[in-house]
């Protein structure tokens, strides 16, 4: 069910908007974009962001100067707006302002999101959540700054318009968002594709060591928390790795993991045409989207990749099983 923002905000002095943990572009795009359009059209409504400490190259956006990295302050707001956050959990330690809130708001794209807020828009075959806060928006009022952190937003979600999620309202959006003078290319060259040189080394690594299974069709790839330790990277370094197995000729679904803690491991799952890895993910625990999923998982690294692969078979033609 679609909503109306001038709705949700009837009766609100105060907003608390958050998204998920380790925030991602789209995740920091929808924040960032609503935090601005309420700070320009709702004067009397006071809003504050609380996410997780974003990557550098998304601070070039407007307003992400005054993000809180801390949630350790005792506050209640009328409205708590949960963004690209699947499930409660994945908040963090925003939750708490979430469980205190008068109302609650969640608008997400996650196909296995249950609706955990008390006013839910989710709509899974968006590319993003950044489009459904463009739905929400007056578009005549959307200006430059918030145009910017959508714009990267649906960029990051769609792996720059590739991913089976854009769809023609994808486009048409993110061709009325640089309509509004927007510096699209340098949005995607700096926020996008430009890596650390610790990035390519430790994506490089990755790649090397990672082999396939159930003839080609899977990849696989793993960290331990030594490799890390050792090329000094953060979790968020990590990021697109499974994206890159994915595009590996013959692959179908492609998994990446890592060491988090001893013997928990962060798993992230691409595939391309039929095997649904959000179902895999949901199975243990995690969610996501049907081509893009991710879950945490116990035990050891041989014991995480046969879990994993046990499942994933029961999706596979029965030649390759």
């Amino acid at each position: 069910m679609k909503i109306k923002l001038s709705e949700i905000l009837q009766d609100t002095k105060t907003v608390a908007i958050s998204g998920h943990i380790r925030p991602d572009g789209d995740c920091v795009g929808s924040c960032i974009g609503l935090y601005l359009y309420i700070q320009q059209e709702f004067p009397d409504v006071q809003p504050t962001v609380y996410l997780e400490e974003i990557r550098d190259s998304f601070k070039f956006l407007e307003g992400s100067d005054r993000i809180i990295y801390s949630c350790e302050e005792e506050k209640v707001y009328d409205l708590f707006i949960a963004l690209d956050a699947g499930d409660k959990q994945r908040l963090g330690a925003s939750a708490k302002y979430f469980d205190t809130a008068k109302r609650t708001v969640c608008i997400d794209h996650h196909i296995s999101n249950p609706g955990y807020a008390q006013t839910n828009y989710i709509e899974a075959k968006a590319s993003s959540t950044c489009e459904l806060i463009y739905d929400i928006l007056d578009e005549d009022k959307i200006g430059k700054n918030i145009a910017e952190a959508l714009y990267m937003g649906i960029a990051h979600d769609t792996g720059v318009f590739q991913y089976t999620c854009t769809s023609s309202k994808t486009m048409q959006i993110a061709g009325k968002l640089m309509d509004k003078g927007i510096a699209f290319t340098d949005i995607l060259d700096k926020t996008y594709f430009e890596k650390t040189y610790l990035q390519h080394q430790i994506t490089g690594r990755a790649l090397l060591e990672s082999m396939r299974l159930m003839d080609g069709r899977c990849i696989i790839s793993g960290l331990r928390q030594r490799d890390i330790d050792f090329y000094g990277v953060t979790p968020t370094d990590l990021d697109g790795i499974s994206a890159l197995l994915r595009n590996t000729e013959g692959v179908e679904v492609a998994i990446f993991l890592y060491e988090a803690n001893t013997q928990e491991y962060k798993v992230s799952m691409r595939s391309k045409s039929y095997i649904d890895v959000q179902k895999v993910a949901q199975f243990f625990g995690g969610g996501g989207h049907v081509r893009a999923a991710g879950c945490t998982m116990q035990g050891s690294m041989h014991d995480v990749v046969n879990n994993l692969t046990r499942e994933i078979a029961k999706q596979m033609p029965e030649e390759v099983q």
